[in-house]
């Protein structure tokens, strides 16, 4: 998995991008939505193994969570914005899944879940895989997880950002 970092910059700039409203509720869902899949890692402490599909990277990580998760938030919190918020939180709950099939372990994401229950990868695996807990974390395998973050998910997130402001900032001077 890619760390709590990598994955709430993935949120934090999909708001960005797509609210032109400061929703700061929609913020910390998106944020939150992209850590959320990774709590099934309780799912060690129950006896639950890694490869079944309430396991690590299994349901939690599908399509149909994703889709159940953001109508649960669009329907509760979007209100006057269900579109953006739907969108937002989908695809921030997505991420999660397909930052996690291009790292450099683990046994594969279950997308499909409960429909299949195959695990993939995408073909690009260069983000290091996280440690789990936070005593591992900081470690030099935490630094190394942070580097190939930065290039592979900080690094192209800045760049987006930027285009962002720069289109907002040029918007705002040909009016």
């Amino acid at each position: 998995m890619a760390s709590i970092f990598g994955h709430g910059m993935v949120g934090y700039t999909l708001v960005k991008v797509a609210n032109k409203q400061n929703l700061k509720w929609l913020l910390w869902a998106a944020v939150f939505s992209t850590i959320l899949p990774d709590f099934d890692v309780l799912s060690f402490n129950l006896g639950i193994a890694y490869g079944d599909p309430l396991g690590h990277r299994g349901f939690t990580h599908s399509i149909v969570f994703a889709l159940i998760w953001a109508l649960s938030l669009m329907f509760t919190l979007g209100r006057n914005n269900k579109v953006i918020w739907f969108l937002v939180i989908f695809i921030s709950t997505m991420s999660h899944g397909i930052l996690d099939a291009m790292t450099s372990g683990g046994k594969g994401v279950g997308f499909f879940i409960p429909f299949n229950n195959d695990r993939f990868f995408f073909p690009f695996q260069d983000i290091r895989v996280s440690p789990i807990g936070i005593g591992k974390f900081i470690s030099e395998r935490g630094i190394q997880v942070i580097l190939s973050e930065f290039k592979y998910i900080f690094l192209p997130c800045f760049i987006i950002l930027a285009v962002r402001f720069l289109v907002v900032k040029f918007k705002k001077g040909t009016n």
